[in-house]
C-alpha cells in the first residue's frame, strides 16, 4: 500500500485499496469521450478541415477575444483579489459570493444578464445606444461575455496565492518605509507571481472554450462573433467531419495550457522544498 509517512509518528498514511476502483472508473470517465475524439478523427483530411477559411477565422477571433479578455480579467482582478485576501470591511463575504456566482450560474444565464444590462434596451445599454454606442452582438460583446465566466479563475488563483503568501515580507517593507504602492508593487506581486500567471492561463482557457453566454449576448456573426466553440457548434450540423476536427484542435489547445498551469506549479513546489 502506497503512502507517505505521519510528521510526528512515522507511520506510513495510506489510502485503502477500494478508493483506486471508482479513481479509476471516474478517471476512464473523463478519458474515453477523449479517445473516441481521437478514433472519430478524419485523419486524412484534418489539416485541410482546420486551415479553411471559416475555421482560420474562427481560431484568430477566439484567440483574440480570449487574449482581450484576459487582460481585463488581470486589470480589474488582481485589485479584487487584493481586497479579498488583504481588505477588512463590511460586505467583503457578498463580494466574495459575487465573484464566485459566476462559476455556478449556467453560461446562458450570464449571457442574459449581459444583454439585459449592455443589450439596446438593457439597463446600461439604453443609454450607450444614445451616444451611438452599441456592444452587444459585436466583438465587444464576446469579449465581456467572456470575462464574466472567466474573471472568478483568476481571483480565486490569485486569492488564494496571497493567502498562503501571508503578511510578513510586506509587513516589513511597511516598517523601512515603504509606500502600499512600492510595497504591492516590489513585494507583493512578485511573490504571488506565479499565482497570477495561473490564474490568467485559466481564466485564458476558459474564455477560449466559452460558449453560451457568447452565443445569447453576441450572437453567431462570421468574423465578428463567431468564435471557434460556436463554429464547432455549427459544423456539427453541416460538416461533422469538420467539428470533429475542430474540437480536437480545441481539446489539444486546453491540454497544452492545463500542461503548462500544472508544469508550472510543480515547479513552484519544487522551489519552495529547496
Amino acid at each position: 500500500m502506497t503512502g507517505r509517512r505521519g510528521a510526528d509518528t512515522g507511520a506510513a498514511v495510506g489510502l485503502p485499496a477500494w478508493a483506486y476502483l471508482p479513481a479509476a472508473a471516474g478517471a476512464l470517465f473523463l478519458l474515453l469521450p477523449l479517445v473516441s475524439i481521437l478514433v472519430t478523427v478524419d485523419w486524412p483530411n484534418f489539416f485541410p478541415l482546420i486551415t479553411s477559411e471559416s475555421s482560420r477565422t474562427a481560431l484568430a477571433l477566439s484567440m483574440k477575444t480570449a487574449a482581450a479578455s484576459t487582460a481585463a480579467c488581470v486589470a480589474v482582478g488582481v485589485p479584487m483579489a487584493l481586497v479579498l485576501a488583504r481588505g477588512s470591511f463590511r460586505g467583503r463575504s457578498l463580494l466574495h459570493a459575487l465573484v464566485l456566482l459566476p462559476l455556478v450560474l449556467p453560461p446562458v444565464v450570464g449571457g442574459l444578464a449581459l444583454l439585459y444590462t449592455f443589450g439596446r434596451h438593457g439597463l446600461l445599454g439604453q443609454h450607450l445606444e444614445v451616444l451611438g454606442i452599441r456592444i452587444a452582438f459585436s466583438t465587444t460583446a464576446v469579449v465581456l461575455a467572456q470575462t464574466f465566466v472567466s474573471l472568478p479563475f483568476l481571483v480565486i488563483s490569485l486569492e488564494g496565492a496571497l493567502r498562503v503568501a501571508g503578511h510578513d515580507f510586506e509587513r516589513v517593507a511597511a516598517t523601512l518605509g515603504a509606500r502600499p504602492t512600492t510595497v504591492l508593487r516590489r513585494v507583493t506581486l512578485p511573490l504571488v507571481l506565479p499565482g497570477l500567471l495561473s490564474g490568467a492561463v485559466l481564466a485564458f482557457a476558459r474564455a477560449l472554450g466559452e460558449f453560451g453566454a457568447t452565443i445569447t449576448f453576441a450572437g453567431s456573426l462570421q468574423g465578428v462573433t463567431r468564435t471557434l466553440p460556436l463554429e464547432i457548434y455549427l459544423q456539427r450540423e453541416s460538416d461533422p467531419d469538420a467539428a470533429v476536427a475542430l474540437s480536437l484542435l480545441l481539446i489539444a489547445v486546453s491540454a497544452l495550457i492545463v500542461l503548462a498551469v500544472h508544469g508550472r506549479r510543480l515547479t513552484g513546489r519544487v522551489r519552495g522544498t529547496r
